[in-house]
């Protein structure tokens, strides 16, 4: 159940995160922002672990998530604005 949780925490932490960083570098699809805001809520629930702000068995809470999810979603504009097209 917990991985559960952490998925739907993500999902929305995803859809909030978007909203928090709309710009020229922000993923385009929504699929690809909630994807994203999902892997950052494992890195919440994970980082959160190692430094003992969550027990084993606990998730990150939602402000987490976010936060996680904000950052994931910052490191990808970066990498996805070094790419260009040149034709």
């Amino acid at each position: 159940m917990g991985i559960l949780w952490t998925i739907i925490i993500g999902f929305l932490a995803g859809v909030i995160a978007k909203f928090l960083m709309p710009g020229p570098n922000e993923p385009a699809g929504f699929i690809l922002t909630t994807i994203l805001g999902i892997v950052g809520a494992f890195v919440a629930t994970f980082l959160g672990q190692a430094v003992g702000w969550y027990g084993p068995n606990q998730g990150a809470g939602f402000i987490g998530a976010i936060v996680g999810a904000v950052v994931v979603l910052f490191i990808y504009g970066m990498i996805a604005g070094r790419r260009t097209t040149t034709y």
